[in-house]
């Protein structure tokens, strides 16, 4: 009787929470060998104890993708434990919602330092075990704000754009080495993600009253109201979809995940900029010009 082929390693960025953690649990049911990493010790420990409940082959690293010594240690770990990483998926990231104009120096940058910079470190650190192998692939799980960037998203926009940037170039420097670089762009999926993103946001929304930006707050605060009202995609349905873009042979270069990324992908082929900054001030309700 063959020996059992051995399961293929995961290691997932952000994998404790929203769609990470979701990601994390399909793929550690589906037979993946997961490693879902994250800063919060209190998640991790919840995410050991269902593994351990569920009899599911997950465990989990601390890493802070803001630390070379933290994502470098973490990395080298898991290789040094398993062998390998087979499938890296850059999921962690954060959201600050501000006007452009007010939105500080420090935040802009951080928004960049976790949701770029931090994907840069972590994939940095693992493509090197991938090229020797000459296997791999990495979902970089994106946003349908890398697409557009409505009112209030311009740093997370911003992040998702260059994001995006990145992944392009990967995925023509990899394809020698037998590398997939897959792109994942959800749209409204109601996670702890918005909360986040909420209390980050919190400074601006004091000071809203009296920003000449009051209504592109007002406006902003509205869609993302009905987004969240409004979304029938969950988290599960997100990690459905990173299934199969890790399954399928030749896989996509980017997955929509919600009907709206889908809508926002088919726009940005056939509308012009101008319809679709329509779009986007009558979602967000951003009116004419006084």
């Amino acid at each position: 009787m063959p020996a059992a082929a051995t399961p293929k390693v995961v290691f997932i960025t952000g994998g404790s929470d929203g769609l990470g953690r979701a990601g994390s649990i399909l793929l550690a049911e589906t037979g993946y060998r997961v490693v879902a990493a994250g800063r919060s010790p209190k998640k991790l420990a919840e995410m050991e104890a269902l593994a351990s409940q569920k009899k599911l082959p997950l465990s989990t690293a601390e890493l802070d993708v803001c630390s070379d010594e933290s994502v470098k240690e973490a990395v080298q770990g898991v290789i040094g434990q398993y062998g390998a990483i087979d499938v890296l998926i850059n999921n962690a990231g954060v959201g600050y919602m501000a006007a452009v104009e007010e939105i500080t120096m420090a935040d802009f940058k951080q928004q960049f330092e976790t949701n770029l910079f931090g994907v840069l470190r972590v994939t940095q650190a693992v493509l090197p075990s991938m090229r020797e192998r000459r296997s791999g692939r990495i979902l970089m799980i994106s946003s349908v704000a890398g697409l557009v960037s409505p009112p209030t998203y311009g740093a997370y926009s911003s992040s998702k754009h260059a994001l995006e940037g990145l992944s392009n170039a990967l995925r023509l420097e990899l394809h020698p080495f037998g590398i997939r670089v897959v792109l994942i762009e959800p749209g409204y999926i109601v996670t702890n993600f918005q909360q986040t993103a909420k209390d980050l946001a919190q400074p601006y929304a004091e000071r809203a009253a009296t920003s000449p930006y009051q209504r592109i707050y007002e406006g902003a605060w509205k869609g993302a109201n009905k987004g969240r009202s409004g979304s029938k995609t969950t988290a599960e349905d997100c990690a459905r979809v990173m299934l199969e873009a890790i399954e399928t042979p030749n896989p996509r270069v980017r997955y929509g995940v919600t009907p709206l990324a889908t809508l926002v992908r088919w726009g940005k082929r056939l509308a012009s900029d101008r319809v679709l900054d329509q779009f986007l001030r009558r979602y967000y309700g951003v009116g004419s010009p006084d």
